[in-house]
């Protein structure tokens, strides 16, 4: 049995976890055929992931660590390169991880601050560039500070919302889905009492898959 204490693009272990794990071919004489291995996360940070078997349970947290899939300990760690050779093609693969972008409101406005509306060009960009994917699914997210009705907040972070996703749809950009949520005052970026005028949470997130 598994457990994984950490989001998956940062590990790869048995496949019988699905998308989740995977299973691999041992290039080393001193491990087994096959076996699990802790990868790190692209900024080097990992998690934890718990193997039990029929001859023990090992509880990997080290970058590298591998544990046989009956439990069983290996006293080995693979070194970077080995890393790189054995699972280089598999974390290329790999879907990147959401992008979340952070665009800000004047106070009671559907317009963007200056510097959100650079923001904004700079995204539409580098989304064009020849490098980027040609489709994408966006989601737009508008929300509000804690000024004023729960009512009037949900209205206008629906506008809000409305406002970035039109412009998105305007830019040329390919979108295999483009969804709207507002959220009014509920989920504030910066937690505040009710009737806080409070800046970052003026906003519309956009996450892009």
């Amino acid at each position: 049995m598994f457990q994984i204490h950490h989001p998956l693009r940062r590990l790869l272990a048995l496949a019988m976890l699905g998308a989740l794990v995977l299973l691999v071919s041992a290039c080393a004489p001193s491990l087994p055929r096959s076996y699990v291995v802790l990868l790190p996360d692209a900024d080097g940070s990992v998690g934890q992931v718990i193997v039990s078997g029929q001859k023990g349970q090992q509880v990997l947290t080290r970058a590298g660590q591998v544990a046989a899939i009956d439990g069983h300990e290996l006293k080995a760690e693979l070194p970077a390169p080995q890393i790189d050779a054995v699972f280089g093609e598999a974390r290329a693969a790999l879907p990147a991880p959401p992008e979340h972008v952070q665009l800000y409101f004047f106070s009671g406005s559907t317009r963007l601050t200056r510097e959100s509306e650079a923001q904004f060009s700079r995204l539409v960009s580098r989304l064009r560039g020849p490098d980027a994917l040609p489709v994408l699914a966006a989601v737009v997210i508008g929300h509000t500070d804690t000024v004023g009705s729960a009512e009037d907040n949900l209205v206008l972070s629906a506008q809000r919302a409305k406002v970035v996703a039109d412009r998105l749809r305007a830019s040329g950009l390919k979108f295999s889905s483009l969804t709207m949520e507002s959220h009014g005052k509920s989920n504030p970026l910066v937690p505040t009492r009710d009737g806080v005028d409070e800046p970052r949470n003026r906003r519309v997130q956009i996450t892009l898959h």
